[in-house]
């Protein structure tokens, strides 16, 4: 399997998927996105017609390949078989649907390959930035612009926790997440939509930090697969609270235990603080 073949049809697939979305912003209306709610989260008629368009894309140009997919808007609840293809895509059609209904601009298209568990390969979309990210494991990130450029982007090298900056959901705030705000040093805060966002605006160096702490539900393999390895690949960490690593296509989508993501010079302090601050959480319940 050439990989190199399948992220330029990736590439290809990610920014049909963005021109597909701006196609339904450009009506100034969301009328015609047919707003309904699936397990308390937004589904609109986009995110339908970009996911049939990924998966239609994907399965008729790499139809001798043998993948399995998983995909936010296709994805069972309460499924819990594991896939047995040794590839599997793991796909989200628009990471940040509150955004993209909103207009903010923070959402993300989010295409990933994993294998044995990890991704090995992925594309993340920013159709309002028109600008896609897209990395190969071992080989760097690197962001594309529609006029074919592209170039290697790196992490920021900022240390000191005072000065770093720290971003955090948007639309996922829960008391949790405001005790960790108000107990970690790091004082530069930002709040921003999707995590495809969030660690775009890591990679480019507008931020350093992002943290997400649990609350009733846990973040899905879909929106984690794809940002981890552009943020890994260009030089940051992105882990569970406790340091271990994501694992994608267990069985089980969600990923419990809170997320941290870092430009990498802080990562082991910063896990080592966070768990501190939350047994102290704890104790206040």
């Amino acid at each position: 399997m050439d990989l190199e073949e399948i992220l330029a049809t990736t590439c290809s697939i990610g920014w049909g998927a963005a021109d597909l979305l701006r196609s339904y912003c450009k009506t100034g209306s969301n009328q015609n996105l047919n707003v309904h709610y699936k397990y308390n989260e937004p589904v609109t008629a986009a995110d339908l017609a970009v996911n049939h368009y990924i998966l239609k894309r994907l399965q008729a140009e790499l139809n001798n390949l043998n993948f399995g997919y998983i995909s936010e808007e296709t994805y069972k609840r309460g499924n819990r078989e594991k896939l047995t293809s040794e590839f599997v895509w793991i796909i989200d059609p628009i990471d940040g649907t509150r955004d993209f209904i909103k207009k903010t601009g923070e959402y993300a298209i989010q295409i990933a390959l994993v294998r044995k568990k990890r991704p090995i390969l992925a594309v993340v979309v920013i159709p309002e930035l028109q600008k896609l990210y897209y990395a190969v494991k071992g080989n760097g990130t690197f962001v594309k612009t529609p006029d074919g450029k592209s170039q290697p982007i790196k992490v920021s090298t900022r240390k000191s926790l005072e000065e770093v900056t720290l971003v955090f959901s948007r639309s996922h705030r829960n008391p949790k997440l405001e005790y960790l705000l108000q107990n970690l040093p790091c004082k530069n805060h930002k709040s921003l939509g999707s995590v495809g966002f969030k660690v775009a605006t890591i990679v480019e160096q507008g931020a350093d930090i992002y943290i997400s702490p649990c609350g009733k539900s846990a973040p899905k393999d879909w929106d984690m697969a794809a940002p981890e390895l552009i943020l890994t690949e260009a030089g940051g960490k992105f882990t569970h609270f406790s340091g271990d690593e994501f694992q994608y296509n267990t069985g089980y989508i969600d990923q419990w235990g809170g997320l941290l993501a870092s430009n990498g010079q802080l990562h082991e302090l910063l896990s080592r603080k966070v768990e501190a601050i939350l047994e102290t959480y704890q104790d206040l319940e």
